[in-house]
């Protein structure tokens, strides 16, 4: 019983700690959001790249912080290498803010969404090996066999485009923009919510 409670402190403590660096995070991109010197509504469509990129990386991160809270639940003692792994993902996230205003800034020019798209590869490249080691480790009537198989092929596909995303940006930055915002479709409900055994369509936290 006492290295159950271990366990259960050293996941809730990883969990808290990625909690806070992400709001942080999501704290400084919204301090990027700067407000038109006039008062008229006119004013706000000239900013209208900047809220449909801060829109979108909003989304990023909010899809993050959901897929990384159901994660951190299958964790037991989190080793060394597994607090390696998601200290990696938050410093690649963490990049975000300054992405998102430079392609605000420059309206979804060419060499901005290059990066901004890298990074979105960067940051999955990050969380999958993240998942991957956390489904490694995690009891098997936890998470089923299909829903393991499904949350990897998931994860390919939408790294998958983001690199399309990443390749098209050279000369179609907008289309590549769109790109971004279908792959985060994919990711709008962890696949292990809907399929753990004997836990149907139920929250882990009901």
């Amino acid at each position: 019983m006492h290295d159950d409670n271990a366990s259960a402190v050293s996941a809730h403590r990883l969990g808290v700690f990625s909690d806070a660096v992400i709001a942080v995070i999501m704290t400084v991109m919204v301090l990027e959001l700067k407000a038109p010197e006039l008062a008229a509504f006119s004013a706000l469509w000239p900013l209208w790249h900047t809220v449909v990129s801060y829109a979108v990386s909003y989304l990023f991160i909010a899809i993050i912080w959901i897929n990384h809270h159901y994660l951190i639940g299958l964790v037991g003692t989190p080793t060394l290498r597994l607090i390696w792994m998601n200290f990696a993902h938050l410093f690649m996230v963490s990049f975000l803010p300054f992405a998102t205003a430079w392609i605000a800034r420059t309206q979804l020019a060419s060499a901005p969404m290059v990066f901004y798209a890298a990074l979105f590869v960067c940051v999955d490249i990050a969380y999958n090996v993240f998942e991957r080691e956390v489904l490694l480790r995690a009891d098997q009537t936890l998470v089923s066999a299909p829903a393991r198989r499904m949350t990897r092929l998931r994860s390919i596909a939408v790294l998958a485009v983001f690199a399309i995303a990443t390749l098209v940006a050279f000369v179609a930055p907008r289309l590549a923009f769109g790109l971004i915002c279908g792959a985060l479709l994919l990711h709008l409900r962890p696949e292990i919510l809907d399929s753990r055994p004997g836990r149907g369509r139920r929250d882990p936290d009901s």
